[in-house]
């Protein structure tokens, strides 16, 4: 091939290749949640750049991607109360980068790790402390009220110091209480003394509900036990009233028993087996029965 022709195509080749770099180059897609920062020869522009592809860019600028995703930083610190007793505290804070802002944390920060060391963590420390100064005795910090108040001050503390440094705050949480060890284990001792107290007093409840069960029933076999004994008087009157007036109509009336006699020979009289016997073939009732009631009976005798 000619000399000339070779070079004139290797020429060409190369310009292709940077018409092609250069073409690309302006072109710059930013990835989903994030948010991008142009700097040309050191200096930030002043506009981000939203997720999503971008053109034309100029190919010169240098590129700084801001995650503006939710994040979440967890810290302990140790937190001396009133009563010169330290608690460690655990704490999550929920946190986004505004990512309008991310210019500026560009400027006077850098990435978002380090706005993160710079303006969050020394921040929250120092709010942590603060609120230790509030708390009378360590103990407390189990209080709901007290976590609530923490977590509500805390909130509203980072919030409003964070979000001129281009840091929203979504949320304060408590993880975790660790108390000093000779107080947990007074709180646990002081629990097994309530749950033992509470213990008695379920036993001793119970004891009074089975004494007051055995004096309702004790009452009620005793009301029983009366109705009964009245039940047996009233009858016992009864059948005393009963013979009393058989006995009145028998004095009063002698052929009642007469009467009664002939009822019970029409009784005997039905039974195969049954005999009658005659005392006296000259009464004019020889039946003993029949002589029942009369002045010269044997009965009267």
């Amino acid at each position: 091939m000619d000399p000339r022709l070779q070079a004139k195509l290797a020429f060409a080749i190369i310009v292709l290749v940077a018409v092609g770099l250069l073409a690309t180059s302006t072109f710059k897609t930013i990835p989903a949640g994030h948010v991008g920062v142009a700097t040309l020869f050191g200096q930030a522009q002043p506009a981000p750049y939203n997720e999503g592809m971008h053109f034309p860019v100029n190919p010169l600028y240098k590129w700084s991607l801001f995650d503006a995703r939710q994040k979440t930083h967890q810290e302990q610190a140790e937190v001396p109360s009133q009563d010169q007793l330290t608690t460690t505290l655990d704490v999550s804070v929920q946190y986004r980068i505004d990512g309008q802002m991310a210019p500026k944390i560009l400027r006077n920060t850098g990435t978002v790790r380090d706005a993160i060391a710079v303006h969050l963590v020394p921040l929250l420390r120092s709010a942590l402390r603060e609120q230790g100064k509030s708390i009378k005795r360590a103990e407390d910090f189990f209080l709901e009220e007290t976590q609530q108040k923490i977590q509500v001050s805390l909130n509203d503390t980072l919030k409003e110091e964070l979000q001129p440094k281009g840091i929203e705050v979504q949320a304060v949480l408590l993880r975790d209480i660790r108390l000093p060890m000779f107080i947990t284990k007074a709180i646990e001792r002081k629990k097994e003394r309530e749950q033992e107290v509470e213990r008695q007093k379920a036993e001793l409840e119970r004891f009074k509900t089975e004494q007051e069960q055995k004096v309702a029933q004790a009452e009620a076999e005793l009301q029983a036990a009366q109705s009964e004994a009245s039940q047996r008087v009233m009858l016992a009157d009864a059948q005393a009233y009963e013979i009393q007036k058989i006995n009145e109509a028998v004095a009063s009336n002698p052929a009642y028993i007469q009467l009664q006699a002939l009822e019970a020979l029409k009784a005997i009289s039905k039974d195969p087996s049954s005999k009658i016997y005659f005392i006296s073939s000259d009464s004019p009732m020889p039946l003993p029965l029949m002589h029942m009631g009369e002045a010269g009976s044997p009965l009267k005798r």
